[in-house]
């Protein structure tokens, strides 16, 4: 992987900018492994692409890269971003008591099916230590109450900055972070909400979802914003249940559809799949 990168672009959609990139990409004697492409409206819309490569030598043609092709962005107003894959993301989990999905994640890092690398385990409560100790992670307990919240969030924006980290994942941390932690990592913090979002921001949505007699239970994986639980939308899961299923119920197949969802946010983020406009995600799968 030390020679792929991936171009990811917006711009309005005219013809010619397909033809634009692959001929850039030929001139450096590149190979396009996978080119996604997708339109608002072929009228005057916008477009979006992802383009994943391989350049010979890309390590030492990282300036040649982005030079030439910023000439070519400009000339159809593009904004645009060169990804390269040798550099793995750096990932923090912020866990509280519930482990599904930490879990989930763990398992794939070590199965190699996440490109990026969890360096640190952040939690409000002790409770995940031994999780995070068994897969060689160090664990920052951090309380957080109404009266330490902001001194909380100051220790834990020093832990992302001296690990380095590239993406936040909010595992079930149950704690609503602040606008100010939000503005250090833009499109780089990933929560799962444990419901089919719109439906039931906010806390106890299986209590809630249990009372309104739904039949249908999902998950919600999205970019945190400063309106609770309203960020872009990356993916979300259902699954049928029906008035026999206590709330007891629903919380145990909704634990199966978080830890999934979660965990492929997770992945296409990392795999540079996702591109954010206005409030929606455009993903490239």
């Amino acid at each position: 992987m030390r020679d792929r990168a991936r171009i990811l672009l917006s711009c309005p959609d005219r013809p010619g900018v397909v033809a634009a990139v692959s001929q850039f990409l030929y001139g450096l004697n590149a190979n396009i492994v996978q080119m996604d492409q997708y339109s608002t409206d072929p009228d005057g819309g916008r477009l979006f692409m992802r383009v994943e490569f391989d350049l010979p030598g890309l390590a030492g043609r990282e300036a040649e890269l982005q030079d030439g092709f910023s000439r070519v962005a400009e000339s159809l107003d593009m904004d645009w971003e060169v990804r390269y894959a040798r550099h793995r993301k750096r990932v923090a989990v912020f866990v509280s008591k519930m482990e599904h999905c930490l879990l989930e994640l763990l398992w794939q890092w070590e199965a190699g099916d996440l490109q990026g690398d969890p360096v640190v385990v952040v939690s409000n409560h002790p409770d995940l230590s031994e999780i995070a100790e068994t897969f060689g992670l160090p664990f920052y307990h951090i309380p957080v109450t109404k009266e330490t919240k902001a001194e909380a969030e100051r220790r834990q924006l020093e832990i992302l900055k001296e690990y380095r980290v590239d993406l936040v994942v909010l595992a079930r941390y149950m704690q609503i972070l602040s606008p100010q932690f939000v503005r250090e990592y833009p499109n780089r913090i990933i929560n799962i909400h444990h419901s089919f979002l719109p439906a039931f921001v906010g806390a106890n949505p299986y209590e809630r979802a249990y009372e309104r007699g739904v039949k249908l239970i999902g998950a919600t994986a999205h970019y945190v914003t400063d309106d609770l639980d309203e960020g872009p939308i990356i993916e979300q899961d259902v699954q049928r249940v029906n008035h026999r299923d206590s709330v007891e119920d629903l919380k145990r197949i909704g634990r199966h559809i978080e830890r999934v969802v979660l965990a492929r946010a997770v992945a296409w983020h990392l795999e540079d799949r996702i591109l954010t406009y206005k409030n929606k995600t455009v993903v490239f799968v």
